[in-house]
C-alpha cells in the first residue's frame, strides 16, 4: 500500500515537461504518502511532488494549496506552489487504475534544524509557538475559495482509515483505537479550539534562515482538528526517540521546557483555554497510534520486526504497543 505504481520514466518526463524541466534534471528525495523530487531551473531550486490518487484526490491537493496561499498572504512564510506551463497549480497524470496529482513548490530557504541541536534551542521553540499560534488564529477567518473543496476532518487521516494495516492479532491495539477515536470525537468544537491545522509540524517540515525566519512546508496532512493536535504532534516528534525508564525522565524534561517556551510564543498570537491544553495527552496518544499504524505499512508478516537490525526501532515498537494498549501517553503534562 505504499504507492499505487512505480513512476516510470515516461510518467516522470510528462510531469517534468509540464513544469518546464526534464526527467534528467530530477533528483529523487524520498516518499511515503507522496513521491518527491528536486530540480533546478534558472538558478532556483524546486520540489516536484507526486500524490497518488489512492492517498489524496486532486481536489484535496488543491484545497491544501489554497490553505497554504491563504496563510502566505497573511504573513506566514511557506514553500509556495508554482504554476505549470499550462497555468495550473495541479496537473494530473493518469496510469491504469489511478492517477498522480503533480505539484511543483519553491524549495524552502534556510537551514534544516535536526537532532540534537533542536533539543536545546529555546528560541526556536518560542518561534514555533508564535508561528503555530498565528496559523491557528488565521484558521478562524479562513474560507476556501469558490470551487475549492474543504479539507478532510481529523478522523479521515489516512492511517486511521487504514487500521487494517495492523496484524489481526493486535486486538487490544484495535480496541484502544476505537475507544480513543470515540473519546476525541466527543470533544466540543469551538472557533478558539478547533479549525484547520498543519497536521505534521516537525523538524523535517520546516527550515530556518539566518534571521530566525521559519519557512513551513509539507501541508499534505492539513486537516480540520483541535488546535492542540498541532501542539501534541510537535511534542511527540521531539521526544519519541527516547525510550526506556531513563527516556521517560528525559521526555518529561524536554516536554516541560518545550511547552514553557512554545506557549510563550503561542500566546502572542492566539489564546487557548487551559481545558484544551489539558487534552494534549489524548492527542499524544493519537499521534503515537498514527505513527504505530504507519510502521506496519510495509509489514512483512513479523509483527515484532525481529528481522530488523534497527534495535531502537524494535524497542520503540514494543514500548509503543504497550502504551497504546494501556492508554498511556508517551509523556504526561
Amino acid at each position: 500500500m505504499k504507492n499505487n505504481i512505480a513512476l516510470t520514466n515516461e510518467l516522470l518526463e510528462i510531469a517534468a515537461q509540464l513544469f518546464n524541466t526534464s526527467s534528467n534534471e530530477l533528483s529523487y528525495i524520498g516518499g511515503s504518502q507522496n513521491i518527491v523530487y528536486e530540480y533546478e531551473r534558472e538558478g532556483a531550486s524546486f520540489i516536484l511532488r507526486f500524490t497518488p490518487s489512492a492517498n489524496r484526490s486532486e481536489s484535496l491537493v488543491q484545497s491544501e494549496l489554497d490553505w497554504m496561499m491563504f496563510l502566505a498572504n497573511a504573513g506566514i512564510v511557506v514553500s509556495l506552489p508554482t504554476l505549470s506551463n499550462k497555468g495550473r497549480w495541479t496537473e494530473v497524470i493518469h496510469f491504469p487504475g489511478g492517477y498522480y496529482t503533480c505539484v511543483s513548490f519553491e524549495k524552502a530557504q534556510g537551514n534544516k534544524i535536526d537532532y540534537p541541536e533542536c533539543l536545546q534551542d529555546d528560541e526556536l521553540y518560542e518561534r514555533l509557538g508564535q508561528l503555530t499560534g498565528k496559523m491557528h488564529a488565521l484558521s478562524n477567518t479562513y474560507r476556501p475559495k469558490e470551487g475549492i473543496a474543504k479539507r478532510q476532518d481529523w478522523n479521515q487521516n489516512w492511517f486511521l482509515e487504514n487500521i487494517e494495516l495492523l496484524p489481526e492479532s493486535q486486538v487490544s491495539v484495535r480496541e484502544s483505537y476505537l475507544a480513543l477515536v470515540k473519546t476525541i470525537g466527543a470533544l466540543p468544537k469551538d472557533n478558539n479550539g478547533y479549525g484547520l491545522i498543519h497536521g505534521d509540524i516537525n523538524v523535517a517540515n520546516f527550515k530556518v534562515d539566518d534571521h530566525g525566519v521559519i519557512t513551513l512546508f509539507d501541508f499534505d496532512e492539513a486537516q480540520y482538528s483541535w488546535f492542540v493536535e498541532d501542539i501534541a504532534i510537535q511534542i511527540y516528534y521531539l521526544v519519541y526517540v527516547y525510550g526506556g525508564d531513563d527516556g521517560l525522565v528525559y521526555r518529561e524534561e524536554q516536554t516541560s521546557r518545550f511547552m514553557h517556551h512554545f506557549m510563550k510564543g503561542y500566546r502572542l498570537e492566539h489564546t487557548l483555554d487551559e481545558y484544551w491544553l489539558g487534552q494534549i495527552p489524548l492527542f499524544l496518544r493519537l499521534r503515537e497510534l498514527i505513527v504505530y499504524i504507519g510502521s506496519f505499512r510495509n509489514w512483512d508478516g513479523d509483527e515484532t520486526f525481529s528481522s530488523s537490525d534497527n534495535q531502537w526501532f524494535k524497542d520503540w515498537i514494543a514500548e509503543s504497543r504497550f502504551r497504546i494498549e494501556n492508554e498511556i501517553p508517551i509523556v504526561n503534562l
